[in-house]
């Protein structure tokens, strides 16, 4: 059974029928409705594989019940494949050869097949709790002395891992008895409802984030869902928002301390604001002369924002004003740069890049390896 949740899929879908036409594969469409989606997956057989062409929070959603209650359990082995078939991950049924489909499926559409760990087989599910727990953590940046005792507790203890599958493995290695729920990155919503969802249900759940999951990150998605609830039950959750390290002062201590006075954080991306907002903030904050410390500064779908968000810092700050540049900090490929407002370019920036534009008093001092501290002091002179 290939089940199609939009139209999207439906070249992809037809691509994996003609790639399984020894088995005859039926193609049923039902649209991007979790429950329709649940309700066919629950008709397989136990020997019947069931294909999904679709996004992985809706596929998620439709599974949530039956992650949790063994009475609901899908035995069936289930391969997602993203409508673009640019991704293929085996689900559930190791026992019934899942990776295998999987792989014969990838291979058909010129991709790679990825495993997302479901509870094992051999597992029974855990007792039922009266009051579950969900707890939003911040990793910190990435190095793992970074990370804070209390979030290390959270997730030794977890049952269920919800996050940005790149997050998550940063988060460490789990065990066996531990279940992996990750996802692309642009679906905080259906994470934070599948969050709630199963702690509702007496689950212990943790919710991934980098940095501080309360900047720019799931804390304030969860928070979200919570607000818009129907389901009482999401509010009787033992919710608990853990710190973490955040980036822009990750990026600070590594160059010294730019955020040394007052400061403002801003996020370039205009997914979820207009650039009109964006630009007036910047205005405001370059008037203000605050040091700025820009978040999602630049991907390949938004090249073009970080070069007029400089040009117009331009108009406020001087050509020497001190400028930081931190990639990947508390990670393998950590780089931190220090330049200038006139000699930053947009081509050195990516979204793994923490971007601190200094005030009009950011300086910096020469150490004995030939790079720079940047500092802010923490005086401002009277007028």
């Amino acid at each position: 059974m290939i089940v199609v949740t939009s139209i999207a899929g439906q070249s992809t879908a037809a691509r994996i029928q003609t790639a399984l036409a020894d088995t005859c594969p039926e193609i049923i469409p039902t649209g991007a409705d979790s429950v329709a989606l649940g309700q066919t997956l629950q008709t397989l057989t136990h020997d019947q594989a069931g294909i999904v062409v679709g996004t992985l929070d809706v596929l998620l959603s439709a599974l949530a019940p039956r992650l949790v209650d063994p009475a609901q359990r899908l035995r069936s082995p289930i391969v997602l494949v993203t409508p673009d078939g640019a991704s293929v991950i085996a689900i559930s049924g190791v026992a019934q050869g899942v990776d295998a489909l999987a792989r014969q499926i990838a291979t058909a559409l010129g991709v790679r097949a990825v495993t997302l760990r479901p509870v094992p087989e051999h597992v029974d599910a855990a007792p039922a709790r009266t009051t579950g727990r969900l707890a939003v953590i911040g990793l910190g940046p990435g190095a793992p002395e970074w990370m804070a005792p209390a979030v290390r507790d959270e997730l030794t203890r977890a049952q269920d891992i919800i996050g940005y599958t790149t997050y998550v493995r940063l988060a460490g290695i789990f065990r066996p008895d531990q279940r992996i729920l990750d996802s692309d990155n642009r679906c905080e919503l259906e994470r934070a409802r599948l969050a709630f969802e199963l702690a509702a249900q007496g689950r212990q759940v943790v919710v991934v984030s980098s940095g501080d999951p309360g900047v720019f990150a799931m804390a304030a998605a969860v928070m979200e869902a919570l607000d818009c609830a129907t389901n009482s039950s999401w509010h009787s959750v033992e919710l608990a928002i853990l710190p973490g390290i955040s980036a822009a002062q990750a990026v600070a201590a590594k160059s010294g301390a730019p955020l040394g006075h007052d400061f403002c954080v801003l996020s370039l991306s205009d997914n979820l604001k207009p650039w009109s907002q964006i630009e007036r903030r910047l205005e405001y904050a370059a008037l203000a002369d605050l040091v700025i410390a820009l978040y999602n500064p630049s991907s390949k779908a938004r090249p073009w924002q970080l070069g007029q968000a400089l040009e117009r810092l331009r108009h406020h700050r001087r050509p020497e004003t001190p400028v930081v540049l931190g990639r990947d900090v508390g990670r393998s490929a950590e780089q931190i740069t220090v330049t200038t407002l006139d000699g930053v370019r947009p081509e050195q920036v990516d979204m793994r890049t923490l971007v601190i534009i200094g005030s009009s008093q950011t300086r910096r001092i020469r150490r004995p390896d030939g790079t720079d501290w940047v500092y802010t002091p923490r005086w401002y002179p009277g007028d």
